[in-house]
């Protein structure tokens, strides 16, 4: 089960970028809660609380218990908006969670035994498709991540989600086909790919060679014909021999 965070929060009086400078001057968060067909409420929490929770990692996919005066209100964050520079968070978008309790959130995938895998041992690489699988998910029930074993795994081999367990009540989003998650392609060797470069300059180098010939047959041709032109040529005659 995951753990529920609780965090403080105040409720802002107005909206716009004039309040969320306001809000962040005096070391607060701007934030939105929405969803669950309610209103949207406009909030501030905390700089230093919010960034703790931030750096634990998982952000997005944890679920948080927001108190805001003696209201709490289970949320989980759609989105955040980060910082440039400092990479802190400026702004977050917080979800409702419904009566059902199911969430649409993304979880990491993670590759095992990889030296196990006689494909990669060959030389094969391991190209993930999907790094993260989106899932509806109980929010109480959101795994950290999803393991994926390499074990005995040849090249040409690819990985579905069909492959990956799943917990009770989690369903991945795409639910009309196998997806792939990775597959073990082949990497080509730098030995194949020598004898074509090699034949390839070889082709060239003739190339020029029997162009020369063929361009010094005709030359040597002219040179020949040229004596025999000459020599073709008739001799004047003979002027008769002068009467006594």
């Amino acid at each position: 089960m995951s753990e529920i965070i609780e965090i403080k929060a105040t409720a802002r009086p107005r909206a716009g970028k004039g309040a969320s400078r306001q809000a962040r001057r005096e070391g607060n968060v701007p934030a939105v809660i929405y969803g669950d067909g309610q209103p949207a409420e406009i909030i501030a929490i905390n700089g230093n609380d919010l960034w703790k929770q931030f750096i634990k990692g998982h952000f997005t996919s944890s679920v948080f218990d927001i108190a805001v005066g003696e209201t709490k209100i289970r949320v989980i964050p759609r989105d955040v908006q980060v910082d440039p520079v400092k990479d802190h968070p400026i702004h977050v978008d917080f979800l409702r969670i419904g009566k059902d309790g199911v969430i649409r959130v993304s979880v990491p995938v993670r590759f095992t035994n990889h030296a196990l895998s006689p494909g990669l041992k060959r030389g094969g690489v391991l190209n993930i498709v999907r790094h993260d699988v989106e899932i509806f998910c109980p929010y109480d029930r959101i795994p950290s991540f999803f393991e994926v074993n390499l074990e005995g795994l040849e090249i040409g081999r690819s990985i579905h989600i069909s492959a990956i367990s799943m917990p009770e009540g989690v369903r991945p989003v795409i639910a009309n086909r196998d997806f792939t998650i990775a597959t073990i392609a082949g990497a080509k060797k730098d030995e194949e790919e020598a004898p074509s470069g090699a034949a390839a300059g070889e082709g060239a180098a003739a190339a020029p060679a029997a162009g020369d010939a063929k361009a010094a047959a005709p030359a040597a041709g002219a040179k020949a014909a040229a004596p025999a032109a000459g020599g073709g040529k008739a001799a004047p005659a003979a002027k008769p021999a002068a009467k006594k």
